[in-house]
């Protein structure tokens, strides 16, 4: 258990460096974001999701058959478009679907928000990375990624993939804050989950967990009580937002 609680803290490290772009004033203080959930309420997703497939099962041949086959794309526009999508700004990568490029020193409500959401997330994905261990579809193979092969990203197990967990989260929770947004929004957020395998750097399974994951943690949040307060409160300082934006004086 030491162990794997030594591995969830350097997940959850690594994956808070990536909300800078979500939430500046946090970042910018050097202080770790603290999730909406005490120490033993979150979800142990080794025991929600079905894990990453025996080898030599169908799965495994299908998840093989896809990284190859998915070679194919490289220099395509898809191929470029999940090379984009390497990417956690997702103010800008959603910007299309959202309808504006968010400015989060202008929404600190939202942005504390989804930093909050993400820190649990975070803590949720590290867990089961550690528990199942598994590795990347690219790792013994010469064929082209759409990034570079550093050791960080080797050594960051396959499954669940938290680079879509991540995208399809911000998804589910902005879709529910901008309802009228929520065709392309959820529609980018499966896009956007769906380069990391056409990128090869994540497994099909691994992204499949990385939905189920996320879908997951949203549910368990919506359970607490803070968590529901602040989204009713980004959902008013979005409103305002976008009423600025489309009137600007």
């Amino acid at each position: 258990m030491g162990n794997m609680a030594k591995r969830t803290r350097r997940w959850g490290l690594a994956a808070s460096m990536a909300l800078v772009t979500l939430a500046p004033a946090a970042a910018a203080s050097g202080r770790e974001t603290a999730g909406y959930l005490a120490a033993g309420e979150g979800l142990d997703l080794a025991a929600v999701l079905p894990g990453p497939p025996t080898p030599g099962s169908p799965r495994a041949l299908a998840d093989a058959r896809a990284f190859r086959d998915s070679r194919a794309l490289n220099g395509m526009a898809r191929w470029q478009q999940a090379t984009a999508d390497v990417s956690s700004d997702l103010g800008e990568r959603f910007a299309t679907a959202l309808g504006f490029r968010p400015d989060w020193t202008k929404l600190p409500i939202t942005a504390a928000l989804l930093a909050k959401f993400d820190a649990d997330r975070s803590a949720a994905i590290g867990s089961a990375k550690a528990h199942w261990q598994s590795k990347r579809p690219f790792i013994g193979s010469d064929l082209p990624i759409c990034e570079p092969r550093r050791p960080s990203l080797i050594a960051n197990g396959d499954y669940p993939s938290g680079h879509t967990a991540h995208g399809w989260g911000f998804a589910l929770l902005m879709a529910e804050l901008l309802p009228d947004r929520a065709q392309p929004i959820l529609a980018r957020g499966r896009d956007y989950g769906d380069s990391r395998w056409i990128c090869g750097s994540h497994s099909r399974s691994a992204v499949e967990g990385g939905y189920m994951a996320a879908s997951a943690v949203v549910a368990r949040e919506h359970g607490d009580a803070a968590f529901r307060r602040d989204m009713a409160a980004a959902a008013e300082e979005l409103a305002r937002y976008r009423a600025k934006i489309a009137s600007p004086r």
